[in-house]
């Protein structure tokens, strides 16, 4: 019995030239990471692609579900193997596009091993006249378009059995996970933050998670549960995530003391960038993530974003900056988010929220407002009451790992404080 093989294909990693190999190595090893608990015999990269060898009680469709999510897998295909013989690849690929709908095909052959009698252009000019024959006798009005077909019948001779493709399933596509730097992303639980989230990590960057969360602790109440569900869906696309969740309301009652009432959620907003950037540094990140997207509410006009982002040195990366709502929710549903993110849950920012919030602030204005406030103090407060939860990639699952309680943290001067 021929054991089962997936054919992974890859595009972008082709451009990063002497980096090339890192990337690919990255990719090998995430793909090991991803079939974790599914019986596979080795994977092979000959030439511009990965074949994953599964032995033969390996489930296909598992294996295929977890390879949909690995970043920088643009394409793949489950392959026919097949007996190293012509007849037999005619066969083979005729069955693979008889069920598809199209106008033209091409057929493209690749011979790894060369003791096999036919060269490639032989193959292709076989297998092509073939199914073109059976294309015309079954009525169906179908041509060869050798530049720009409507799908491409694949046949590879290796050493081990030939294989066959022509049904694409869609990769992830961007590039390979942990290749791009750490960064931490504040997370809300709302559909946003997550779909940003999914974005940086598609372009390779590692994330960690913020969440700032209100009192109570059932479902409908604290945003906790909501916040817990996400860092373990987006688990699964990088293999491993750390998620900081901080009490919120506290500092939020010292901002409501001290501050005008315009001004509330962007000195809510300017606390958290603050607060994580120093969660950042302790995890070696570089920069800080969020789902701000221009003009979707009052907190985030272009002025406010700049105002609440001064609160920071650290870079702020907002990937849906210029995305709308309806995008958004079209991501979160085809990564998995969008239910979690429905879930009911109290967000922390709208307590207390202003009958007329600011819409253009400025760097200046912000910085007056939080004048009275002891800043160095709120942040160490927000610090010192972190608690980290880890999840990790285990059998096709996310599972919890630890939750640690950060007790004794180095104290938070007024320095870094201001320069978070």
């Amino acid at each position: 019995m021929n054991s089962p093989v997936i054919v992974a294909h890859y595009h972008e990693l082709w451009l990063k030239g002497r980096n090339r190999k890192f990337f690919l190595r990255k990719l090998a090893q995430a793909l090991r990471q991803a079939l974790d608990g599914i019986p596979v015999e080795r994977i092979e990269q000959p030439g511009d692609r990965f074949l994953v060898r599964l032995r033969p009680e390996a489930l296909v469709s598992a294996a295929v579900e977890r390879i949909e999510r690995v970043f920088g897998i643009v394409y793949f295909a489950v392959a026919q193997t097949i007996e190293r013989d012509l007849d037999a690849l005619c066969a083979a690929a005729w069955a693979e596009i008889e069920p598809l709908k199209f106008s033209t095909f091409a057929v493209r052959a690749k011979r790894s091993d060369k003791s096999f009698p036919h060269n490639a252009m032989k193959i292709e000019a076989t297998v092509g006249r073939f199914l073109l024959d059976k294309l015309h006798a079954a009525g169906r009005n179908a041509s060869v378009n050798l530049s720009e077909p409507d799908i491409t019948c694949r046949v590879e001779i290796t050493p081990g059995p030939a294989l066959v493709y022509a049904r694409k399933i869609p990769g992830a596509g961007g590039l390979p996970t942990n290749t791009g730097g750490r960064m931490l992303c504040l997370l809300s639980g709302g559909y946003d933050s997550a779909v940003a989230a999914y974005l940086m990590m598609k372009r390779g960057a590692h994330l960690s998670f913020a969440h700032f969360y209100g009192t109570g602790a059932r479902p409908g109440e604290s945003s906790i549960h909501v916040a817990r569900e996400l860092a373990r869906r987006l688990t699964l696309y990088q293999l491993g995530v750390k998620l900081w969740r901080i009490p919120f309301e506290p500092i939020q009652r010292e901002i409501v003391r001290y501050a005008p009432e315009s001004y509330r959620i962007l000195l809510y907003r300017r606390m958290m960038m603050r607060i994580a950037a120093v969660l950042a540094r302790r995890d070696h990140a570089l920069a800080l993530v969020t789902g701000d997207s221009l003009g979707q509410v009052a907190s985030q006009t272009l002025q406010n974003m700049v105002a609440v982002g001064d609160a920071t040195l650290m870079p702020v990366f907002r990937p849906l900056a210029g995305t709308d709502k309806l995008e958004i929710l079209a991501i979160a549903r085809k990564i998995g988010t969008y239910d979690i993110s429905s879930e009911p849950f109290h967000d922390c920012c709208p307590i207390f929220m202003p009958r007329t919030p600011e819409l253009y602030a400025t760097p200046k204005s912000v910085a007056h407002a939080e004048a009275n406030l002891d800043l160095a103090a709120l942040v160490q407060q927000g610090v010192e009451s972190a608690t980290l939860e880890r999840f990790r990639y285990v059998n096709g699952i996310a599972e919890e790992v630890t939750s640690v309680t950060r007790d004794n943290p180095d104290s938070v001067t007024e320095q870094q404080a201001a320069s978070a």
